[in-house]
């Protein structure tokens, strides 16, 4: 075997980065829940002054200071020995309720990797690990995740983009959210048009339960539910709005449940699909974007949709070819995009 030594150095560059990458997760996480970027975003300390300031031991902040340093996650000045966060790095680590919190995607991760013997046992058989049996990081994580790009566009962005529907909200429109999750979708909308009614369905007991509770401290739980069921067999309706995030490509039956929305809706509603932003093309998402999505599918997307009847798999990276297609075979007549961003393609799709 002829082996060029100056790209295997390039590789194993690649590598060793990653490596760090993979090991740092956890370190993003301990400092997220440890308040350390916090404690750093107010100004610089020395690692005795950050262990002081948060109640940890001083030689386990030294190192993880120094590898967060080394990643960039934190800067470092020699001269004085502190360390701290640009307001760059402070926007994006310290904020859950922000437009970019990027902790929530570490904690999803470092969920989704315990079930690594299980997803290598899938592998040999081709059976399914559903979303339930995953760690409650998962559950967390992609509540966390996900939130702020919602935060940053879904009232302002997305639902101003779609036909009429900010008009109906206003006016006391009735919307269900398929696949809600902790509910952080549900209950933007809900704070934002208090006149319409909301219920959100989700096959995930423990994220309803919680869902319940975000509700109820956020005090609009007499115009909010939530209910245990599927995509396939959620209840109520007529509907003016249905929304589904990020969820569409997760199920074994996206087909069913597209039919559905279109059963319960009104004639004049409108299903709202936010999905992983994909190319149609392998080639197109062959980007650090599309890295990430296909791994996390990998653990969890794909998993998830073969622990289901139904018989599809689409994967976290289905573009908009797979979704149009399902939406048109499932009877919709009118399909559009009406919004993208490096994260996410928002379709709208009407009777």
């Amino acid at each position: 075997m002829a082996v060029d030594e100056n790209k295997l150095m390039d590789f194993l560059h690649l590598v060793v980065g990653d490596l760090g990458a993979a090991m740092a997760a956890g370190s993003v996480v301990i400092g997220d829940r440890l308040g350390f970027y916090r404690a750093l975003a107010d100004k610089p300390l020395l690692p005795r002054e950050l262990a002081e300031s948060t109640g940890t031991h001083q030689r386990y902040v030294e190192e993880w200071l120094n590898g967060q340093a080394a990643g960039g996650y934190v800067v470092y000045d020699q001269a004085e020995g502190t360390y701290r966060l640009t307001e760059e790095q402070a926007f994006a680590l310290t904020d859950p309720d922000g437009p970019v919190f990027l902790p929530g995607c570490f904690e999803m991760a470092l969920g989704a990797l315990r079930a690594e013997p299980r997803i290598e046992e899938a592998f040999r058989t081709g059976e399914g690990v559903g979303w339930h049996e995953h760690h409650t990081e998962v559950f967390s994580g992609c509540e966390r995740f996900f939130r702020p790009g919602y935060t940053a566009n879904l009232i302002d962005t997305w639902l101003p983009a779609l036909d009429g529907v900010v008009d109906k909200l206003d006016a006391g429109a009735r919307v269900a959210d398929v696949g809600c999750g902790h509910g952080a979708s549900t209950l933007l909308m809900a704070r934002a048009h208090p006149k319409a009614r909301f219920t959100g369905f989700d096959y995930h007991a423990g994220s309803i339960e919680q869902a319940w509770t975000r509700a109820a401290r956020a005090e609009v739980s007499d115009r909010v539910a939530f209910e245990v069921s599927s995509a396939q067999s959620f209840a109520g309706g007529p509907y003016d709005l249905v929304t589904t995030f990020d969820c569409l490509h997760d199920m074994g039956d996206p087909l069913g449940a597209a039919r559905h929305v279109l059963d319960s809706l009104a004639p004049d509603g409108t299903w709202m699909i936010v999905e992983p932003n994909a190319s149609d093309s392998l080639a197109g998402n062959l980007n650090p974007i599309g890295r990430a999505f296909y791994s996390f599918s990998t653990f969890l997307c794909v998993p998830n949709a073969l622990s289901q009847s139904g018989g599809y798999a689409l994967g976290a990276q289905a573009g908009e070819g797979q979704i149009r297609a399902l939406a048109t075979e499932a009877g919709f007549t009118r399909f559009r995009r009406i919004a993208e961003n490096p994260f996410n393609l928002v379709y709208e799709a009407r009777p």
